[in-house]
């Protein structure tokens, strides 16, 4: 006969089925913390170009983990706190060292301190989120959500490498204000509309299928320019919700 835990009185049986974890989301998770590990390792080797393509990775399989999790009913605290901690490296520390690798190290101090500031500013926003996550109106996010941000700092690490930019004095500045600037608007309370209020099971009419195949027409023509494009426009989304009123709520209990 097995003898329960003389602490919870629970068989062993249940105590290491309580201490599992679910393989598929948190295999999504794992791919997202590679995709952030390879983009440092890459901007070492001097390939910002595929550094930053690694990062834009690690955002869809981001997105699909949490789908995942809630679509085979396998959510879990574990998978919670694993997402976020591969998160700080995927969008915090790879895009703030390949940014610094690519243009802030010849800043000097200034360089490391706007690095630093991205990545503070990631840790604080992930940490505001998973406090504020059951307390705050859904249909808008509180501050630059950290993919986004790195979409914003690795894009524009892929457009220039895809144009051919030389990395100058004008570059290397435009680099420094693009990262103090998606640092500083994640911690910021901009309102930034989520996309969680659609339903993606609800029937749609035949020219969103063709509004969706164009879409993917044009970022097929010249993805770093247009997924650029699209990251800055979400990041200046937000400022231009709160300059028309619209404001981050707390729900009611």
């Amino acid at each position: 006969m097995v003898e329960p835990d003389p602490k919870t009185g629970t068989p062993p049986r249940l105590l290491l089925r309580r201490r599992s974890i679910y393989l598929l989301p948190n295999l999504f998770t794992t791919g997202v913390l590679f995709g952030g590990f390879f983009a440092i390792v890459q901007a070492m080797n001097g390939r910002f170009e595929i550094a930053a393509i690694a990062i834009y990775v690690a955002m869809v399989l981001d997105g699909l983990d949490g789908r995942v999790a809630r679509w085979t009913h396998t959510q879990s605290e574990f998978g919670a706190e694993y997402d976020s901690l591969a998160d700080m490296v995927a969008f915090g520390a790879a895009p703030a060292l390949v940014a610094y690798e690519w243009a802030l190290r010849d800043l000097g101090k200034l360089g490391w301190i706007a690095a630093f500031v991205y990545c503070a500013g990631t840790a604080l926003r992930l940490a505001r989120f998973n406090t504020n996550i059951e307390v705050v109106d859904r249909r808008y996010f509180q501050g630059l959500p950290c993919p986004a941000a790195a979409a914003v700092v690795a894009g524009l690490v892929w457009v220039a490498s895809d144009f051919g930019w030389e990395v100058g004095a004008l570059l290397r500045t435009v680099a420094w204000g693009v990262t103090i600037f998606a640092g500083a608007t994640m911690v910021s309370n901009m309102p930034f509309y989520s996309f969680k209020d659609i339903n993606f099971k609800k029937r749609v009419p035949f020219w969103g299928i063709l509004a969706l195949v164009a879409a993917l027409s044009v970022v097929s023509w010249r993805p770093s320019a247009v997924l650029f494009l699209a990251a800055i426009s979400f990041a200046l989304s937000g400022y231009v919700l709160w300059s028309m009123g619209h404001r981050v709520k707390r729900v009611e209990h």
